[in-house]
């Protein structure tokens, strides 16, 4: 049926979502009786729903993707033009807009080569939990099979990316878990660990020996990789102290661990740099992004690898299990990578890192204000345009507010018109961080009015 659609009848879509569709991560109950949202259309960091409703999107498509923002005509010719000549073939075989963007991304990743294309970020980790396993057996014994993983970090939603997983609300109800994934503490100075000495090391330095310690605990001999988020997203936008990158790199080389860095967020632009990592003078052993990849244009997803450790793949070729026996079946897609180089054109040519540096600088700045103006607020993090405002009752104890009031905050920030997010099924007790990340191409005018949002939202709910 060809079902003449317009801005003033969408009725039907509504009904349809309704009767037909499963959203992700929100309860449906309500649906029995309010109308699910359906966005319709986007423009710049702008959209527009069902019922013809202006939102400006702090969350760059509610999941921190869509980097360069709505309508990008050139991305979309970009993909239409490929699909046409080719839109797919099996990664068994290289397509042109594969092997063009490998080649510009790795160009922005030095000491890093190989690029490995998958359809999602949690693939893109199974991915890099394999190759850490089959390495264990092909050099180890099958000894050195252990993955540490930190606590409030998330790698995805698969079993095995959730076994992986330091979310205890987001992993309840799905286990058992595979074996092998081993949790080391985090790294908020905000919330810090027992033991800690101020006056003999900085936090960075004392919660990155506390990796060192699981190290240590389970056997150097037996882990065989460290993946961390170089920013914690979903966990509380959680920004690593001074001196910890540099301490969990010295312990990763000390001990034979690769390290396994999850850009998934933070990769293409978010944090001012290619990728959030190169804040802090990381050269790590295997990298995945996904989201800001293509900027939601297309679906892809990439893990990619140092030389030495594509060279481990390929050292026996008369063993005929000697290669990384794994597929990717849209990582065959070839409008990902299309999308993929037209994105990171619009990056370069517009300037949008130095943007995001600038207008995070801004976000975090008035962000700062709000906090003398809020009680409520007890810590401001982030880097460039990914920032968190942690929430508690009391600035003494540091104990959170209520979920609950948090959820009202978010929703007050929605009636005035601007898309704000939360940290949401994360750790227990502490679901009380909002999370801001608009898209590279805010402007100042963009910035104030998500600050001017939290500020009316906070005193709606809180004074």
């Amino acid at each position: 049926m060809n079902l003449q659609l317009t801005k003033n009848d969408l009725s039907h879509v509504i009904e349809a979502d309704r009767a037909h569709v499963w959203h992700h991560l929100i309860q449906h109950k309500p649906f029995e009786t309010v109308d699910p949202r359906v966005i319709v259309e986007g423009k710049g960091l702008r959209l527009w729903d069902a019922q013809g409703k202006e939102h400006l999107d702090a969350l760059s498509g509610g999941v921190w993707t869509v980097n360069v923002g709505y309508g990008r005509e050139s991305i979309a010719r970009a993909v239409y033009d490929q699909l046409v000549k080719l839109n797919y073939f099996a990664g068994v075989a290289g397509t042109v807009p594969g092997a063009l963007f490998a080649e510009k991304l790795v160009a922005k990743m030095p000491g890093l080569s190989r690029v490995y294309y998958t359809n999602s970020g949690s693939e893109a980790n199974e991915k890099a939990f394999k190759m850490v396993r089959q390495i264990a057996h092909k050099r180890y014994g099958g000894r050195k099979h252990k993955i540490l993983y930190r606590d409030r970090d998330y790698h995805g939603t698969t079993i095995a990316a959730l076994s992986a997983g330091g979310q205890d609300e987001r992993n309840a109800q799905y286990g058992p878990f595979a074996p092998g994934f081993v949790r080391v503490p985090h790294c908020l100075e905000y919330r810090a660990q027992d033991g800690w000495d101020p006056a003999s090391e900085s936090y960075g330095e004392f919660a990155a020996g506390l990796i060192e310690e699981v190290v240590l605990r389970e056997g150097p001999d037996t882990v065989g990789a460290l993946c961390l988020e170089p920013v914690t997203a979903g966990g509380g936008v959680i920004t690593p102290p001074e001196g910890y990158w540099d301490r969990v790199q010295e312990i990763c080389r000390k001990h034979d661990i690769l390290l396994h860095i999850d850009e998934v967020v933070c990769g293409i632009g978010r944090t001012g740099t290619w990728f959030g990592y190169q804040n802090y003078g990381v050269e790590p052993d295997m990298v995945t992004m996904a989201k800001g990849v293509a900027s939601g244009y297309a679906a892809i997803a990439c893990l990619v690898t140092t030389e030495s450790v594509f060279e481990l793949f390929k050292d026996d070729a008369e063993d005929p299990l000697n290669y990384f026996r794994d597929v990717s079946t849209f990582g065959g897609c070839t409008a990902g990578p299309a999308a993929a180089l037209e994105n990171l054109r619009i990056i370069e040519d517009e300037g949008l890192l130095d943007n995001t540096l600038a207008m995070g600088e801004r976000l975090m700045g008035g962000l700062h204000a709000l906090s003398e103006k809020h009680a409520v607020i007890g810590d401001v993090r982030g880097k460039g345009l990914f920032c968190g405002v942690e929430l508690v009752a009391n600035r003494d104890t540091r104990e959170p507010v209520e979920e609950m009031l948090v959820q009202k905050v978010v929703a007050e920030c929605g009636a005035e018109g601007v898309i704000v997010g939360m940290t949401n099924r994360s750790v227990p007790g502490f679901n009380n961080t909002l999370c801001l990340s608009p898209a590279l191409v805010a402007t100042s005018d963009d910035i104030d009015r998500i600050t001017d949002a939290v500020d009316t939202g906070l005193a709606r709910v809180f004074q």
